[in-house]
C-alpha cells in the first residue's frame, strides 16, 4: 500500500508519500506515483535556480 499524507495550513504544505504498491498492478501505480513526485520536485528545483532570490530549496537524503 501506499499511503500519501498532504498537511495544509498556516501557508505550509507537507507531503509525504511512503509504502509500495502490492503486486496486484504490476508496479505501475507505484511507478505513476513515484513519476508525479518526482516531476514536481524537479519543477521546484528548477523554479529555485531560476529565482533564487525568491524560492530555496533543500533536498535532504536520509539512509534508512
Amino acid at each position: 500500500m501506499i499511503t500519501i499524507r498532504a498537511r495544509l495550513g498556516d501557508g505550509r504544505t507537507r507531503i509525504e508519500v511512503a509504502g509500495h504498491e502490492e503486486h496486484a498492478a504490476g508496479g505501475r501505480v507505484c511507478a505513476a506515483v513515484s513519476a508525479i513526485t518526482q516531476t514536481a520536485l524537479l519543477g521546484l528545483e528548477q523554479v529555485a535556480t531560476q529565482h533564487p532570490d525568491l524560492v530555496s530549496i533543500e533536498i535532504i537524503e536520509e539512509n534508512t
